[in-house]
């Protein structure tokens, strides 16, 4: 649970507040933390101090220095028991969380120089995420070569950190998102920030990205996906035993300790054309738009805006120039026009940098249909799923024949038909303040509709994508995060199509590694103990669907969750987290694994 507004707070600050509470403060924190986020909230413009009513006579004070709260000192209370009141933990635990000393994220300095902190998303994005999210995703895969930007740590401190994001997260995961409130929290918040001290950027953001992944889930974003939360979690728990476990070999651990931050290389003079322009909402606190370019020979390129901010400034900063040299072009200008630039500077993610030697002009654009942008609709789907499996950009583009809608386990999505591959649409993003929900909903309306997308692909099987933008039989394009369709966009009905979408389809059968998934999901979000109350049938089904390998780490999830040994007065003892951690990432990893050869072959056709 996060309150809109709040400037962001560093890891650190939000755990030294929160430990520094008595255990009988430390009980009512969540309870606090829901009773502050229904309270009045203003900023003085003035000042930029951010100020929520406690009740009629005391006030909680954040106090942000360039936008974000570095030091336990800047949440001040005054009620009587301040500082050891538990309405400055709270406050902390109410905003979001910083994930570095925050700058523009559009304003890249030139590639000598540091650039900017990568923000959290996913399609998500961070998703996304990472986390409730748009975007791409935030934090790819770093190659073995690259090297971090600190200077080499002590692998002892990397032992001690990795340690202390594992007994973090292992504790979570004992509790599970229902239980895990605000001090949990708190502790995962500090492992990250021994991490980043340490050296170790990425596991320290995998835990940001986590923590985030619990606050939506507690409060009921709608945004929130589990499969989401689980898939960072086992981000967490992975890099945090690798670690453990690597030795003393700096080339072992190079991968997975990542880089702080972002560099960028030389690319000379580059001609570019507009794709479509994406909002970006983050769980992070940051807000903004990213336009997406791509060159002669297909090679995809972003012009980003993202800084700290709401669905406000998500909706509104596509319609400012775009900050690429002296060009007055707006992102929404751009995604229809062309780009000359010249000293481009590009990161490894294709984001440009926007140094002072970097010079841009306004040129023609092309349609979707016109060279050289046709020919990225031209791959064949499995060539696409594959590069977009391997990509931090996830990007699709698909001609497709949009059809009815289909009932499914987690509600309904609407079906479309590209190169005799069925695929699901779901919604890239669900805050009300975007228009991707009830975009896709007029679109459901209109089977039968031949349409270009551009998407984002959804690991998962059967084949599934988040729209992002449309290109409809009028030749007209739209951003779906941003331009909200009506039904004078769409073709008029045929007399055979009739007016109104088709009742929904049958459902199809759930994957045959369901069951195991759903147990890694369920003791993520009501804890170990609910293991516990599992059926014994499931691990002898997966045995019969061929997945021998599948019901053998269930049976042993299983025997994780309920195996608590006794001390010699016969007493329980406690749960051997560890063991339960180790064998919920096996499962996690094993379901992850299946759930992408089944994706990669549901993009056959």
């Amino acid at each position: 649970m996060t309150t809109a507004g709040l400037p962001p707070v560093l890891p650190d600050v939000t755990a030294e507040i929160v430990e520094a509470l008595t255990p009988r403060l430390a009980k009512r924190l969540d309870a606090a933390v829901a009773k502050l986020a229904a309270r009045p909230h203003t900023v003085d413009p003035a000042s930029g101090v951010h100020r929520i009513a406690v009740d009629e006579e005391s006030n909680v004070e954040l106090r942000p220095t360039d936008g974000i709260v570095t030091t336990p000192d800047a949440i001040h209370c005054d009620c009587l028991l301040s500082p050891a009141c538990v309405h400055r933990a709270a406050a902390a635990t109410l905003a979001p969380v910083a994930v570095d000393a925050v700058q523009d994220m559009s304003a890249e300095p030139e590639p000598e120089q540091e650039s900017e902190p990568r923000p959290e998303s996913g399609p998500g994005a961070e998703q996304n995420s990472t986390e409730a999210t748009t975007g791409p995703p935030a934090h790819p895969e770093p190659s073995p070569s690259e090297q971090p930007s600190t200077p080499a740590h002590d692998t002892t401190e990397h032992t001690v950190a990795a340690h202390a994001l594992w007994t973090a997260a292992a504790r979570l995961l004992d509790a599970g998102v229902d239980g895990a409130g605000a001090v949990a929290q708190a502790g995962l918040l500090r492992a990250a920030h021994i991490a980043k001290v340490a050296g170790l950027h990425r596991p320290a953001a995998a835990a940001i990205r986590v923590v985030n992944g619990v606050r939506a889930a507690r409060g009921a974003d709608p945004a929130h996906r589990t499969a989401e939360l689980a898939d960072a979690l086992t981000e967490l728990l992975g890099i945090a035993h690798a670690l453990g476990t690597s030795g003393t070999d700096p080339a072992a651990t190079a991968a997975l300790r990542g880089t702080a931050r972002r560099s960028y290389a030389q690319a000379g003079s580059l001609r570019l054309y507009g794709l479509f322009t994406e909002p970006v909402l983050t769980a992070t606190g940051h807000a903004g738009c990213v336009t997406w370019t791509a060159d002669a020979d297909g090679t995809l390129y972003q012009v980003p805006d993202i800084a700290p901010g709401g669905a406000n400034r998500a909706r509104g900063v596509a319609d400012r120039a775009v900050r690429l040299g002296d060009t007055a072009l707006t992102h929404r200008e751009l995604s229809a026009a062309g780009l000359v630039v010249s000293g481009a500077t590009v990161a490894e993610d294709g984001r440009l940098g926007a140094g002072k030697a970097v010079q841009a002009v306004r040129a023609k654009g092309a349609d979707w249909t016109e060279p050289p942008l046709d020919a990225l609709w031209s791959v064949p789907l499995a060539d696409q799923a594959a590069r977009a499996r391997r990509s931090p950009d996830g990007l699709l583009f698909l001609d497709a024949t949009l059809g009815g809608v289909l009932r499914e386990r987690d509600g309904e999505s609407l079906v479309a038909h590209c190169q005799g591959v069925t695929v699901r649409l779901a919604v890239a993003h669900d805050d009300p303040g975007l228009a991707h929900r009830e975009n896709l909903t007029l679109l459901a309306s209109a089977p039968g509709t031949r349409v270009r997308l551009i998407a984002r692909l959804v690991p998962s099987t059967p084949a599934r994508v988040m729209p992002l933008a449309v290109r409809l039989p009028s030749g007209a394009r739209h951003d779906l995060g941003l331009d909200r369709l009506t039904r004078a966009d769409l073709p008029v009905p045929t007399a055979s199509g009739g007016e109104a979408s088709p009742g929904p389809l049958p459902g199809t059968p759930p994957p045959p590694v369901h069951p195991l998934r759903r147990r890694v999901e369920q003791s993520l979000v009501a804890g170990r103990r609910a293991l516990t109350l599992a059926r014994p049938d499931e691990a002898p089904a997966l045995r019969r669907a061929g997945l021998p390998t599948a019901a053998v780490l269930l049976e042993a999830l299983l025997r994780a969750a309920a195996d608590r040994g006794r001390d010699p007065f016969g007493r329980l003892a406690p749960a051997d987290l560890d063991a339960f951690a180790r064998t919920w990432l096996a499962c996690a990893r094993y379901t992850q694994e299946v759930t992408e050869a089944l994706g990669t072959e549901a993009w056959k056709a």
